[in-house]
């Protein structure tokens, strides 16, 4: 509650130091001009040894920190990113998405499974940083010093569930199955046949205060029990109230359980009712206020009932336009496996601004880390119109093809072709980056892939550390383009893969139409082969001619372009000087090559 208390009673004053941090022209920037890069902060470096146990005393499961295991603390902080920041803008990246940065529980689990809070997703005070990271003071220091370089900051926010803190008395030992609302009402303790509670409550349906002010009772599906230790261990202290949370076991991701169950025991709040949704837009529209953040990227978005962003989404962007940040970017996590229909869902009804793009990530993992032909590509961005606002909003869509869940697309490929040497690898990833650099959409690097990193899996084994590392599983690991292992500090500049996302984030920033320019599919292959676009300027209609080879083999192919484009410069590759006829250009490739041209003359 301090912490809360504190930031608002400084509202007026932080707010305005966060504005004059920020050069005009970074908040003039639209979110589709963007490329992002996400870290999480204790993989990234470690600046500050002296909190690499966030100030607590005892053993790992005290303190949460183990430099030599994948799921604890390893000691990376906001002193070592302020340290680092030339890396990241010589990267070319003018935004970084901040994994959470709040203060956690230290460690959870049973005995024999206990794990960290390293990776910032199990919060218990959302208005501090963690000490493992630093503080708030440091928080702005490394605002401020991003904003100075050019470089927007989003940081990675949780309204879905706290940390493990509420038990259930009736599973003490293990996890608790998920009880829903028709077997366990809210009207009744502990099932249908239960004794009355919560007289004249109507349901999470209807998300009023008069109607959640009759929900008092907590114990319909459950017998909540919060331990002694952890009475009051939540920020803000409304979180501590068992009230504000559904209370029916662990979720099975299915059905309602996906938007009411625990989410593998993290607490599960409550966010139909109406005092839920004012407490995030208060803590969240706080650290706007407090440090100018530039945008939002929302964890387990899917798992939160769609009234909850209808209202949260529109007040954090009025907030921000309020503190003059008029591109506040918002986008979701609204995980699955390509299914455009479910993320643009997420847009028309939830009214997300916008989510991350798993449609494209899927297409080309199936294209470049597979065998599939890029009709798939092809297939994907025809379904652009389906977002809210349709092909211009999909602009916005940060686009990945690596994560810290669904692990390294270097990875994907030493899966799919474990025959392949490792240029072949390298090429495929170099040729995989091109197309999120220069197809449409913002472009999203995951930490340590512009270093080569190669996982052993998804989730933990795809968090590696930057600096060098003492965990044994990820040292092992064989990296791209260079002798290095984990165990050295990988801050190359001189890599090849940082050198190629360097080159292209560079042409992206100088070429409007590569950012904010319509996209048109100009030709796609239905196996291993070519796969081509038109981008037009924004302001002048000129177009840029981006062409990949997604097979072995080179090709030389004719491609349509429009009648007025009659002569080509490169901007990376080798381009045709000129059209071969009205309407016509030659294109050739190498294998998984890739071109970008473009042209003089009128649009199509």
């Amino acid at each position: 509650m301090r912490s809360l208390a504190f930031a608002l009673t400084l509202l007026a004053g932080t707010a305005a130091s966060a504005q004059t941090a920020a050069p005009a022209e970074l908040r003039a920037r639209a979110a589709e001009t963007e490329v992002l890069y996400f870290l999480l902060p204790d993989r990234f470096e470690n600046g500050d040894p002296s909190n690499d146990r966030g100030g607590l005393r005892g053993d790992r499961l005290t303190t949460g920190f183990d430099p030599a295991h994948k799921g604890f603390f390893h000691g990376g902080d906001l002193k070592g990113l302020i340290r680092r920041l030339d890396y990241i803008q010589s990267l070319g990246a003018s935004a970084i998405w901040l994994g959470p940065i709040y203060k956690n529980k230290p460690v959870q689990g049973g005995p024999g499974q206990e794990t960290a809070g390293y990776h910032g997703y199990w919060i218990t005070d959302f208005t501090r940083v963690d000490p493992h990271f630093g503080t708030n003071e440091e928080m702005k220091a490394f605002v401020d010093a991003a904003h100075a370089r050019g470089i927007k900051v989003y940081l990675d926010i949780i309204t879905n569930h706290t940390a493990d803190v509420i038990q259930y008395r009736e599973c003490p030992k293990s996890a608790c199955d998920y009880r829903s609302r028709a077997d366990y009402p809210y009207q009744r303790k502990g099932g249908v046949k239960g004794a009355a509670i919560n007289p004249g409550f109507a349901g999470d349906g209807v998300q009023t205060p008069e109607n959640f002010a009759k929900l008092s009772d907590p114990n319909y599906a459950y017998t909540t029990v919060v331990p002694e230790a952890e009475r009051t261990v939540k920020v803000p202290a409304w979180l501590n109230d068992p009230i504000h949370y559904h209370n029916r076991g662990n979720t099975t991701f299915r059905n309602e359980s996906s938007t009411m169950g625990d989410f593998v025991g993290l607490d599960d709040l409550m966010t139909e009712s109406p005092r839920v949704l004012q407490g995030f837009i208060d803590i969240y529209g706080a650290w706007i206020d407090q440090f100018g953040i530039d945008g939002f990227r929302i964890d387990t978005a899917r798992h939160v009932n769609p009234e909850f962003w209808q209202g949260f989404s529109k007040a954090m962007i009025e907030r921000a336009k309020a503190r003059g940040i008029p591109n506040f970017h918002i986008f979701g996590e609204v995980a699955n496996e390509g299914d455009v229909g479910d993320l643009a869902l997420h847009t028309r009804v939830h009214q997300l601004p916008s989510v991350l793009d798993f449609g494209f990530r899927a297409a080309v993992q199936h294209t470049v880390a597979g065998e599939k032909g890029p009709d798939m590509l092809a297939a994907m961005f025809d379904r652009d119109a389906l977002y809210e606002g349709g092909a211009e909003a999909a602009l916005r869509l940060p686009t990945f093809i690596s994560n810290h869940d669904h692990g390294r697309f270097s990875t994907d490929v030493r899966k799919a072709f474990p025959k392949a040497s490792d240029d072949e690898v390298l090429a495929r990833v170099k040729l995989a980056h091109a197309m999120l650099l220069l197809l449409r959409g913002v472009p999203t690097i995951y930490s340590g892939d512009e270093q080569g990193f190669v996982s052993d899996g998804n989730d933990q084994d795809a968090r590696e550390d930057m600096f060098p590392s003492k965990v044994a599983i990820y040292n092992d690991n064989r990296l791209l383009g260079t002798d290095k292992t984990t165990a050295d500090s990988n801050f190359d500049t001189g890599h090849p893969l940082y050198m190629e996302i360097s080159k292209l984030s560079a042409i992206r920033k100088a070429t409007p139409a590569l950012s904010r320019g319509r996209q048109v599919t100009r030709a796609y292959d239905e196996k291993p082969g070519l796969f081509a676009v038109s981008r037009f300027d924004p302001a002048s209609g000129a177009e840029v001619l981006v062409a990949f080879n997604t097979s072995a083999a080179p090709i030389t192919r004719q491609v349509e372009v429009g009648v007025g484009s009659t002569a080509f410069a490169p901007l990376v590759g080798q381009c045709a000087a000129s059209a071969s006829a009205p309407g016509s250009v030659t294109v050739t490739l190498p294998a998984f090559g890739y071109v970008a041209c473009v042209a003089a003359g009128g649009a199509k």
